[in-house]
């Protein structure tokens, strides 16, 4: 039996994780213990902090936190076969959403119960740090893009043809920005995607066939341009200013009017007080995280994307297993953003979450174990 320590949240006004005991859970049927090797920070784990109940209602304290780990398979559960002890792989861990609510599943500790529908092995070459910034923003993005009630793209593929669709991904540098652009392009789709001018680069890289300056006066204007003569697949909005600027171009776009919408994204300039936070998260609608959204407006549907949704569908085989081990494998898919490694040992998880709060860009915070 294996000794555990985690980072707990020990009541829901706690504005620091301690670092305790925790214990080792052995995996069910359908599930496998992970040695985490690095776990990603994002920002929905600061704000559980900040605003208490105000989302995650169902937790009971003290609890762990995190949804992103990669490492090594030393335990598998009853009838797993796709597994092996020793494996090298990254997961999404759904200990948070409400259905599963179990902290053994959870990222911040040194051993996690990973579903196996939830996780993919990665190549040798793949540091760990790299692996694990992928899997919430991963399975984020593969919810608004491929689940029928969103933007219901085909799967994606290692050899896609493209369809003849354009999509828009408004925050191409964000962290589900950068999935979305790749798996829409893995489905066969152009890419129009907007972002900092130091990120073109980047975007480009991931798969976008266009991109604009976000903070342009006549970016709606030029974008629109851009639709003039493709076929709209819908649009993927990520961050502060994304939504009324989809809208404004869906509505005098030709093809799908739907706007798959990503609230939990950080602005690039983050208010310096808690209550200048609490404000601004209010105003973007940060704290709906507990709630289905959908509304129209200009004959144009935005519906908000839960990464969790995920759980226990078609999509989470298609993607874990069906495809990320190969394009992984094959170098098709770009473990992206790069890491922002900021200490090695679980004490650092607290000022990973600090450091994500105040905001970065085209990077992701990542702990190493």
């Amino acid at each position: 039996m294996w000794s555990n320590q985690a980072a707990w949240l020990n009541t829901k006004s706690s504005r620091r994780m301690n670092i305790e005991p925790a214990p080792y859970t052995k995996p069910y049927e359908g599930e496998m213990v992970i040695k985490n090797g690095a776990v990603a920070i994002n920002p929905i784990d600061g704000f559980k902090q900040l605003v208490g109940d105000r989302l995650f209602s169902w937790i009971k304290y003290p609890f762990i936190m995190g949804g992103d780990v990669a490492g090594e398979v030393i335990e598998v559960g009853k009838t797993v076969t796709r597994f092996k002890v020793g494996d090298r792989v990254m997961g999404h861990a759904v200990g948070m959403e409400k259905t599963i609510n179990k902290s053994s599943q959870s990222a911040f500790q040194q051993y996690t119960v990973i579903r196996v529908d939830m996780a993919s092995q990665i190549p040798r070459a793949m540091s760990y740090e790299s692996a694990c910034v992928l899997p919430l923003c991963l399975s984020t993005a593969a919810c608004g893009l491929f689940q029928e009630s969103y933007l219901a793209l085909p799967y994606p593929s290692l050899s896609p043809k493209l369809n003849g669709k354009t999509l828009l991904v408004w925050g191409g540098s964000t962290t589900v920005g950068s999935n979305a652009i790749q798996l829409a392009a893995a489905a066969g789709c152009e890419v129009i995607t907007t972002a900092s001018p130091k990120n073109f680069d980047y975007v480009r890289r991931l798969g976008a066939v266009t991109v604009f300056d976000y903070r342009s006066t006549t970016v709606v204007k030029d974008v629109i341009e851009a639709f003039r003569n493709r076929e709209c697949a819908g649009a993927f909005a990520v961050g502060n200013g994304s939504i009324k600027a989809c809208i404004e171009i869906l509505a005098a776009s030709r093809g799908s009017k739907l706007i798959a919408q990503i609230s939990v994204e950080l602005p690039d300039r983050m208010p310096t007080s808690t209550l200048g936070w609490m404000l601004t998260g209010i105003s973007m609608g940060w704290f709906s995280m507990s709630v289905s959204l959908k509304s129209k407006v200009k004959g144009v549907d935005i519906r908000f994307v839960s990464g969790g949704d995920i759980v226990a569908t078609e999509l989470s085989h298609a993607i874990y297993e069906d495809y990320m081990p190969a394009a992984l494998a094959e170098g098709k898919y770009i473990a992206a953003p790069e890491p922002l490694v900021v200490g090695k040992g679980l004490e650092y998880v607290q000022e990973g979450i600090d450091i994500n709060l105040r905001g970065v860009s085209a990077k992701k915070v990542v702990v190493s174990l």
